[in-house]
């Protein structure tokens, strides 16, 4: 950070903030709200969270101390959070709804099917300060897009783009939740918005629905049963009892978005770069399964996707596979990776097959 924000004096901040909240829908954000750095309620929480193990093999969530959530310590000078969000959602909740648990197609978390959201909106927040530096001037700021030890959940309802909800995504009144964050941190002392409160009421609709019960209680996720976490942050084997519940789901999980009574208000991205690619969204799964290394890295280039590797995309697809309706395609791509693979594909490949078998003799026995 530069200095200090009173060198700001001369700047009507009220004004300001309703012209950096132009700029902000001109840049592609739906919403634009400022938080103040307490995040004290927050952090007791995240301490709870992190001292009940729910974090799994996530270390990172336990390192740097109190700076996740404490702004300034992060960044020296800070005083406000500029929080945006942006709609992903390309197509209609209820095709994704009947991709859940297909018999030969791969689901993949909506939010991955295009192009990484990091640098697209890391692009637009460093445009939206260039913009803020040509009106005052040199001011303190630095970017963040799930990119540093920021609780930008907390950050977001306490700009009052929505609240905390059960599933503990973000939840918007008027938006639902098909969206991403990003904060800029500032020494800018902007008039902070209210703080979002919360509207699921009686509601459970997410935590009946998660398909592996990782939703503990209201507000409480033990990452350590979440698919997106298994099939994405987990560098481990897949435990055999979360694997039937997998389902297709390959990248990710979206059944507590997709089916929370909010989401009826989600509105459809039109940010092209959102835009599904290589076919994932209607992708079969022995298609997908039979990508090499090389193939991989090509087809995932600017995806969130690529960052789990080769190996665990295959450990992912062989489970679904696994649940697959038998066919002999299916049984001979899974066959395919029996020899010449990592023993953590092998042994995924080998507990699919296994389902194969059981299923084959169920239908002799009929």
């Amino acid at each position: 950070m530069t200095s200090e924000s009173d060198q700001y004096g001369n700047t009507d901040m009220l004004a300001f903030k309703d012209e950096i909240r132009a700029w902000c829908g001109d840049l592609g954000f739906q919403q634009m709200g400022i938080s103040d750095i307490d995040l004290s309620l927050a952090e007791s929480r995240l301490r709870e969270w992190l001292a009940d193990g729910f974090h799994g093999s996530m270390g990172y969530m336990e390192r740097h101390g109190s700076k996740r959530s404490r702004p300034a310590e992060l960044v020296p000078g800070t005083v406000r959070v500029i929080a945006v969000r942006m709609d992903y959602l390309t197509e209609h909740q209820d095709e994704a709804k009947a991709l859940l648990d297909h018999e030969s197609r791969a689901y993949v978390s909506r939010y991955a099917l295009g192009r990484d959201y990091h640098k697209l909106m890391r692009n637009r927040l460093r445009e939206l300060s260039r913009r803020i530096e040509e009106r005052i001037g040199e001011f303190g700021y630095r970017i963040f897009v799930d990119s540093a030890p920021v609780l930008e959940k907390a950050l977001a309802e306490k700009a009052g783009l929505g609240w905390i909800a059960k599933h503990t995504n973000i939840i918007n009144r008027d938006a639902g939740s098909w969206f991403f964050l990003g904060e800029l941190y500032t020494d800018l002392p902007l008039p902070v918005d209210d703080i979002a409160t919360s509207h699921c009421g009686t509601c459970t609709a997410c935590i009946d629905v998660c398909p592996t019960k990782a939703i503990v209680a209201p507000y409480k996720l033990d990452a350590r049963r979440c698919i997106s976490y298994l099939t994405i942050e987990s560098d481990a084997a897949i435990p055999i009892e979360f694997r039937k519940a997998i389902g297709n789901r390959i990248y990710g999980c979206d059944d507590c978005q997709l089916f929370c009574p909010w989401n009826k208000f989600a509105a459809l991205s039109t940010e092209p770069d959102f835009a599904p690619r290589n076919n994932l969204d209607t992708a079969k799964l022995v298609d997908l399964f039979a990508w090499n290394e090389e193939t991989f890295l090509t087809k995932t280039e600017g995806s969130a996707i690529r960052r789990i590797g080769h190996e665990r995309w295959l450990r992912n697809i062989a489970v679904a596979l696994g649940n697959a309706a038998t066919t002999p395609e299916v049984v001979a791509a899974l066959k395919s990776r029996q020899h010449g693979s990592s023993e953590m594909i092998k042994e995924h490949v080998a507990w699919a097959l296994a389902q194969h078998a059981e299923n084959q003799m169920e239908n002799n026995d009929v």
